[in-house]
């Protein structure tokens, strides 16, 4: 018999519409399988069964009827823990918002449920979303799927694994400087970062609001493609045809190459080879104004976040993982004239980035220079956690500073992504060229 959980969520969605796969059977299964395994509640935050089963049960009697929504209806997925839930507690992973219940789900939520995705639960993710790591002592800290004593990264952390253990057939994160494509990357998926504002942030607790964004962490670049149509609640990128044949594509080399560890740096150079060898050119690009800009991150990041969230820390601090507290109260040493340059000089930035780019189909890059780190040792060694946070969101980041779309996929080479940038609102093409790059990589 087919175990329905170890699909894709487009094979499984194909399995529902086919009649080969029962909505509520499948359902079952996952929550079956989420209380079973040994780390589900180190990955789920709180299910959501009688949701789940109403939405299962739905999705089964159209399909039964002929009228499935959407090529997903009846498939369940993973939310972020930030993402607003009618009646069930969203806290994004701080003792801070404990027992926070919404009135009303997020748009994206709402637009997802009315095209027949089923909502298993929610995971847990880094504190307030503001880590790479996924480390959060103060709730759970999920695993990585290839080391047990790792992070899964951040700070969709609970969403990366739900799908990388079989717990959920799709996910939904967020990403402000890389919380969809760390995860993704080092547990073997698929992430896509959107273009800011294209997927709304209405029920979604805010972590630097200019650079929020909504995006899923999928088995396959299709189901990307798929999830991206269901959040946004309109038709999916067509993906057929898809080739790297004749595709100029530009591999960053400023800051993202630099100090590159031995396995992420063998698996980028490995990779390249791959996508040349499947037709695409490959040509250098330098970009040296990426340095003042991300040394205008500091400013950008830490000046919003504490802004919006000053009053809430201050009000009980000690109920926050100190890094992280530490990592907010940075942006207190920023004015608003700061901030605004800041800003003036960014915007400036990527229209000179749009000129530099504009002949490439896409830009390449190693999507983290660095393996997951060791949780324990992350908790005890201050400067570690520190430099590999650091790290570990710096490629990512170039990303949300330059603005656009971005999508990871895994090289084959365990914990290592190769991420393909496109300017803001192509996504339709970069998840075309993914595509075309994850049959290449295969």
């Amino acid at each position: 018999m087919t175990d329905f959980t170890t699909l894709s969520a487009a094979e499984l969605g194909r399995a529902i519409g086919a009649g080969q796969a029962d909505p509520v059977a499948v359902t079952e299964a996952y929550l079956d399988k989420i209380r079973a395994h040994p780390k589900g509640t180190e990955i789920y935050a709180r299910l959501t069964p009688q949701r789940a089963r109403a939405e299962a049960a739905a999705a089964a009697e159209r399909a039964r009827l002929g009228l499935r929504r959407s090529p997903l209806d009846g498939v369940p997925v993973s939310w972020k823990d930030l993402f607003d839930s009618a009646g069930v507690a969203t806290e994004a992973g701080s003792a801070l918002l404990k027992g926070r219940i919404p009135a009303r789900d997020a748009t994206v939520l709402r637009n997802a449920t009315a095209l027949g995705l089923v909502c298993l639960g929610k995971t847990h993710m880094s504190e307030l979303a503001f880590s790479g790591l996924g480390l959060n002592p103060v709730t759970a800290t999920p695993p990585c799927v290839n080391d047990a004593g790792a992070v899964a990264g951040g700070s969709s952390s609970g969403a990366a694994a739900s799908v990388a253990f079989g717990l959920a057939a799709a996910a939904v994160g967020s990403d402000t400087g890389g919380s969809v494509r760390i995860p993704s990357a080092w547990n073997d998926l698929v992430g896509l970062k959107t273009t800011h504002g294209r997927l709304s942030l209405d029920g979604v607790v805010p972590l630097a609001a200019r650079f929020d964004t909504v995006g899923p962490l999928c088995r396959t670049v299709e189901d990307a493609a798929l999830m991206l149509a269901a959040l946004e609640g309109r038709a999916g990128a067509d993906l057929r045809g898809a080739s790297l044949r004749g595709r100029r594509l530009a591999r960053l080399e400023t800051i993202v190459e630099d100090g590159l560890r031995a396995e992420p740096g063998a698996a980028y150079g490995a990779a390249l080879a791959q996508l040349e060898a499947a037709g695409a050119e490959i040509v250098p690009l330098r970009f040296d104004r990426l340095a003042a800009a991300m040394a205008d991150a500091l400013v950008l990041y830490t000046g919003e976040a504490y802004g919006l969230w000053s009053e809430a820390i201050e009000a009980d601090p000690d109920r926050m993982f100190a890094p992280i507290r530490e990592r907010f109260r940075a942006g207190a040493q920023f004015s608003a004239p700061d901030y605004v340059a800041a800003w003036a000089r960014l915007d400036a930035m990527r229209r000179a980035w749009a000129e530099a780019v504009a002949g490439f189909d896409a830009v390449l890059c190693p999507t983290a220079p660095i393996l997951p780190p060791q949780a324990e040792r992350l908790l005890t060694d201050r400067d570690y956690h520190v430099t590999e946070n650091l790290l570990a969101l710096r490629n990512t980041r170039v990303g949300n500073l330059v603005g656009g779309c971005i999508v990871t996929v895994p090289t084959g080479t365990p914990s290592c992504g190769l991420s393909l940038m496109a300017p803001a609102g192509a996504e339709a093409r970069v998840l075309r060229l993914a595509a075309a790059a994850e049959r290449a990589l295969a």
